[in-house]
C-alpha cells in the first residue's frame, strides 16, 4: 500500500521507533558462556547464561549444530548429556565420560530476532602415560659423557620434559611427534659428562602437562673412578729419629675397589730389611741413609693414583744429666720445720764457753792488778786465776 505526503512520513517514523525499541530490547539480553577444558574420561559442564531474558527460548547445539537441549527437553539421544539447571536465565548441561570425539565448539542459542549465539569450546586433555627413561650405558667412567632419554607418549596437548640431577636443573634436547589421532609423543635427550661426585646421584625426568601432576621417572648414576690414595704415619707419632721404627699405612679407595697396592722409593731402592704387607710398610732401626720419598701406588680398572711420603730421619735424642736445683731464695717455708727435732751443735757451744772464760780471766787479771796496788792481795788472785784455767 502506497502512502504519500504526511502519512508516509508518519508510517516511516513509526517503523523506525519500533525497530529501535526492538534492537534495544535484544541488546539488553546478553547471552554468555565459557570455554571448558576437561580430562578425557571426566565430566564437562556447559552453561548458557542470559541477562535480562524476556522469556526467549534457550537451546544448546553440538559442534554439528544438532540440538542437545531445547529449553529443558533433550532431543538428542546421547544419554551422557544431562540437564543440571534450567531457568529463564540459565541452561546448564553436563557431559560425562568425555572423549576426544566430543571436542569442538558448542553453541548457546537464544531465540530472538535475529537469534543470538555464544560459543563454548570444549578442549579434551589426554594425560601421557608413565614416562620411559633409558640410558645409553648402565655404568660410565669419570670424565666420559653419557646420554639419557625420557619419553612421554600419547598425550594431548604435547607434554614438556624437565631434567633434574639432584637439586640441579638441567636442559635436554626435546623432539615432538604428532600421531594420526591428534596425540603427541615427546622425547627428551640429556647429555652430561660425569665425575666421581656424580656416583649415586639421582637423575629425574619430570613431565609437565595440564592433565597430570608429579609424573616422573628416576635413575641413579653409576660412575667408575680411579683410586684416591693417602699415606698415614701409624708410628711413631712424632718425629722420626735414628734407631726408631717406622710404620706407614696406605689408604686407597676407588670404584671399583683398588685391586693392587704397591710401595716404592722414588729414585732409589727401599731398604733391604723393609717389610711390606699389603697396604702397610714397616722399617726398623731407622738411620739417615733411609731419607727419601716413599710412594704408595693403587690401581683399579679405571687407572692408577699415588701418594708420597717424605722421610726425614733426625738425630737420636741425647742423654742430659738432671740439673741440680739451686735454692736462691734465703727464705724458708716455715711449715717445712714444724715438728722437726732440733739438732745441737757441740762445737759451737764449746767455742762460746771458751770465749766467755777468756773474758772472765782477763777481767780477773785486771782486777788483781788493781787490788794488788791497793791491798796487796795479788798473790791470792793469781792463785785463783791459775785454779780456773783448767776449766777453760
Amino acid at each position: 500500500m502506497a502512502i504519500t505526503g504526511n502519512g508516509s512520513l508518519t508510517i516511516s517514523l513509526s517503523v523506525f521507533v519500533i525497530s529501535a525499541a526492538f534492537l534495544l530490547k535484544v541488546e539488553g539480553q546478553n547471552l554468555g558462556t565459557d570455554n571448558v577444558s576437561v580430562i578425557e574420561g571426566e565430566m564437562a559442564t556447559i552453561s548458557c547464561r542470559v541477562k535480562n531474558n524476556d522469556d526467549s527460548v534457550i537451546q544448546l547445539l553440538n559442534p554439528n549444530r544438532q540440538t542437545i537441549y531445547f529449553r529443558d527437553v533433550r532431543p538428542l539421544k546421547d544419554s551422557r548429556f544431562q540437564l543440571v539447571n534450567f531457568s529463564d536465565n540459565e541452561l546448564r548441561v553436563s557431559l560425562s565420560n568425555v572423549s576426544l570425539s566430543d571436542e569442538g565448539r558448542y553453541v548457546c542459542q537464544l531465540y530472538t530476532d535475529p537469534p543470538q549465539e555464544a560459543y563454548a569450546d570444549i578442549t579434551v586433555l589426554v594425560p601421557p602415560g608413565s614416562p620411559i627413561m633409558d640410558s645409553r650405558e648402565d655404568v660410565v667412567s669419570e670424565g666420559n659423557e653419557t646420554e639419557l632419554t625420557c619419553t612421554a607418549m600419547g598425550s594431548k596437548p604435547a607434554a614438556s620434559i624437565r631434567w633434574m640431577k639432584g637439586e640441579q636443573e638441567l636442559t635436554g634436547e626435546m623432539t615432538v611427534d604428532e600421531t594420526y589421532d591428534r596425540m603427541f609423543t615427546v622425547t627428551s635427550r640429556l647429555r652430561l659428562t660425569v665425575s666421581k661426585e656424580d656416583d649415586g646421584e639421582p637423575v629425574s625426568c619430570i613431565i609437565d602437562h595440564p592433565a597430570v601432576k608429579d609424573l616422573r621417572a628416576q635413575r641413579y648414576l653409576e660412575v667408575l673412578y680411579q683410586p684416591e690414595v693417602k699415606i698415614v704415619q701409624a708410628f711413631p707419632e712424632g718425629l722420626t729419629r735414628e734407631g726408631e721404627n717406622l710404620e706407614l699405612t696406605c689408604i686407597a679407595k676407588g670404584k671399583p675397589q683398588p685391586h693392587q697396592i704397591s710401595w716404592l722409593r722414588v729414585d732409589d731402592d727401599v731398604p733391604s730389611h723393609t717389610v711390606i704387607t699389603g697396604s702397610d710398610l714397616f722399617i726398623e732401626n731407622l738411620n739417615k741413609s733411609y731419607n727419601g720419598t716413599y710412594r704408595c701406588v693403587a690401581s683399579n680398572t679405571v687407572g692408577d693414583a699415588y701418594d708420597d711420603y717424605i722421610l726425614i730421619v733426625y738425630d737420636a735424642p741425647t742423654t742430659i744429666p738432671t740439673p741440680t736445683t739451686l735454692n736462691l731464695d734465703n727464705t724458708q717455708d716455715s711449715r717445712a720445720d714444724e715438728g722437726a727435732p732440733q739438732k745441737i751443735d757441740h762445737a759451737v757451744i764449746g767455742g762460746v764457753v771458751a770465749v766467755v772464760m777468756f773474758a772472765i780471766l782477763c777481767a780477773l787479771i785486771v782486777l788483781g792488778r788493781y787490788f794488788a796496788r791497793h791491798k796487796g792481795i795479788t798473790a791470792h788472785l793469781g792463785s785463783l786465776a791459775v785454779t780456773m784455767l783448767p776449766l777453760a
